[in-house]
């Protein structure tokens, strides 16, 4: 027999288990059951397509059984792949995934929110522990003759030791705590099951004892029995017509073990050339590990109801990784390996469709409940921006389904919606990048767009400064960075001529100033209030880009240097033409420049001459 601790982040997961965060414990027996199901359809796949497998005596089931008498123990077996003494380890005693930090610094100690935000962590096995005070697993790995034991009460270690079983398989036994005794109940037990796990493709046997009473209420017989308690057809092979709304958001709970209703599904059957059923959901918040190298993929793959594999990457585009659900196909070859897979013809054709169904389905959400499509927006807009970037042939599509914030509306807008709002005489579309959004609808940048009424999108997600320069133009539009020099056609004036003349030594003296600090000065047509800003040259990165490159180690690319705009009409602007002082045009020269580049969220090289030259300010100024 061998001791082990748990890994620390599962130590912590399980004190709040334990502690009741999820508010429904019936839960534990969907989770149970979800992996049994698991285990079987990974040995029905080597029994088919393995050649040290398919002489090996498969009967795919699972069987709970439970005392009813004390109410004391309840039990999950399996007839499936099993596991091994390391399975036990990697898989019992660890969470095997990064983020996992990241997911508990997110808790707050708000039971409803956290309960949420385990269940959609995943981690179902340990929910046992809600209603046991101590769990074992004998578990016999497929084409192994030794079984193993685990066991452990949930509070810090657990055991591991040889044991027998026969044949292949798990058996998970829960030794109920007083708030588990509930569940050794026939009624209870059938309810949970036909709740949850109905369309679990195995069957699933109750094994009871049937009572009968004499006249008196007394107990006169009891014979054991087993019955089927669920009907054990693919729920995605079924038609929508045999289906209601909440099969489909138990189904939905099963394969992501969310504790929330997805915000919508699309269920899909193809006949023709190829022929295949799709059954996909879009989660109500966004997985824990979106935005992380190592994402968990969220689609099952099948073949004739067998199922392949649940972790390649190559089912969904990258920017789709949050869907969750099935694609099962009735042309693949059972034995297709991973790596003919990602290349293969007809998966490759289904993925194709699948895709240009779901951003249909997208778009009539978005024309039909904007609601609902607000809600899903707020968790995905920005991986559907990266599909802009690596998805060419649906771009004009994700075009239409893609959110900005504005500077004319509250929540979120569309282009075309932009576009309905244009100005008649307006030349392009306008956007600011380089920050926050909340930085950027207070930037100086935007002070002459307000006053001439026209609108100007907020895009304040770190990406937009990759893609949207490449999105170029929409209908005939071109889209405008207003931070970028050549951004203020719709701006000019016929005075402005005038006020370039005017200002035209405060701008020589300020050149003179900042030197090569600066690629140029000018006079700007985009300030009112403030006295000046920056833009870049519209051949060089932004600072927000540059500094994303830096931290992605690229430093082939000269350093990005800044236009500094001024404001001709502000009083200090008006003031500076008229001095004498060089040290003193330097000082405000430089501080003009910092400022500006404060306010874009730009470091300064030197903050501490920032500081000696607004005190050298200050001392003249009392």
């Amino acid at each position: 027999m061998s001791k082990y601790q748990f890994q620390t982040e599962v130590n912590q997961l399980l004190h709040l288990i334990i502690h009741s965060l999820y508010s429904n414990k019936e839960i534990f027996l969907r989770e149970l059951v979800s992996n049994s199901s698991d285990a079987l359809d990974k040995l029905k796949y080597l029994t088919l397509v393995d050649d040290n497998f398919k002489s090996l005596e498969f009967n795919p089931r699972i069987d709970i059984r439970f005392d009813e008498k004390n109410r004391s123990t309840l039990s999950v077996e399996d007839s499936g792949i099993g596991m091994s003494r390391e399975d036990l380890v990697d898989h019992l005693g660890t969470i095997a995934r990064s983020g996992t930090r990241i997911f508990l610094g997110n808790l707050s100690g708000d039971q409803r929110r956290d309960s949420n935000l385990i269940g959609r962590f995943g981690v179902g096995f340990y929910s046992s522990f809600m209603v046991a005070d101590r769990v074992e697993v004998l578990t016999r790995k497929a084409g192994e003759k030794k079984a193993h034991l685990w066991s452990s009460d949930g509070k810090g270690e657990f055991e591991i030791r040889e044991a027998e079983r026969e044949g292949q398989g798990t058996t998970v036994t829960l030794f109920l705590n007083e708030e588990g005794r509930e569940f050794a109940s026939r009624w209870r037990i059938e309810e949970v099951v036909k709740k949850y796990s109905d369309h679990i493709a195995f069957p699933i046997f109750l094994h009871y004892d049937k009572i009968e009473y004499d006249g008196k209420g007394k107990e006169k017989s009891r014979t054991p029995e087993v019955s089927q308690v669920n009907t054990a057809s693919a729920l995605w092979r079924r038609g929508k017509s045999e289906l209601q709304e909440e099969d489909y958001r138990e189904f939905y709970k099963t394969i992501s073990h969310d504790t929330e209703d997805p915000l919508f599904h699309l269920h899909t059957r193809a006949e023709g050339t190829l022929e295949y059923t799709t059954l996909f959901f879009v989660p109500r918040r966004a997985p824990f590990d979106m935005y992380q190298v190592d994402y968990r993929p969220g689609v099952k793959l099948y073949i004739k109801r067998v199922f392949i594999t649940d972790d390649d990457k190559e089912l969904m585009p990258t920017y789709l990784r949050f869907l969750r659900g099935i694609v099962d196909s009735e042309d693949l070859p059972l034995n297709v390996s991973r790596e003919i897979l990602q290349q293969n013809r007809i998966l490759l054709n289904i993925r194709k469709a699948s895709v240009k169904k779901i951003l249909g389905e997208f778009q009539r959400i978005a024309l039909e409940d904007r609601e609902k499509y607000d809600g899903f927006i707020a968790e995905f807009n920005r991986p559907l921006k990266e599909g802009l970037y690596t998805d060419y042939e649906n771009r004009e599509t994700l075009l239409e389904l893609i959110r900005f914030k504005s500077t004319k509306v509250e929540g979120f807008t569309s282009l075309e919606e932009y576009r309905s709002r244009m100005l008649p005489d307006q030349k392009a579309i306008y956007y600011i990048t380089g920050g926050g959004e909340a930085a950027l609808k207070k930037s100086p940048l935007l002070e002459a767009y307000a006053k001439k009424d026209i609108e100007v999108l907020i895009m304040g997600d770190e990406i937009d400064e990759i893609v949207v320069p490449a999105i170029g133009s929409y209908k005939d539009f071109e889209l405008k960075g207003v931070n970028r020099s050549d951004a203020g056609e719709d701006l000019a004036a016929d005075k402005d001529g005038d006020r370039e003349k005017d200002a035209g030594p405060a701008v020589e003296k300020i050149r003179k100033a900042l030197g090569d600090r600066v690629k140029d000065v000018r006079v700007s047509v985009r300030l009112s209030d403030s006295p000046s800003c920056i833009v870049t040259d519209e051949s060089d990165p932004t600072f927000k880009m540059a500094a994303m490159l830096k931290a992605m180690g690229r430093t082939d690319f000269p350093e990005t240097k800044p236009i500094l705009e001024i404001n001709p009409d502000h009083e200090i602007v008006r003031k500076l033409k008229n001095l004498e002082d060089e040290s003193f045009i330097e000082d405000l020269s430089f501080l003009l420049l910092d400022q500006a580049l404060l306010v874009e969220g730009v470091d300064l090289q030197d903050p501490s001459a920032f500081v000696k030259r607004i005190n050298r300010i200050m001392a003249k100024a009392v």
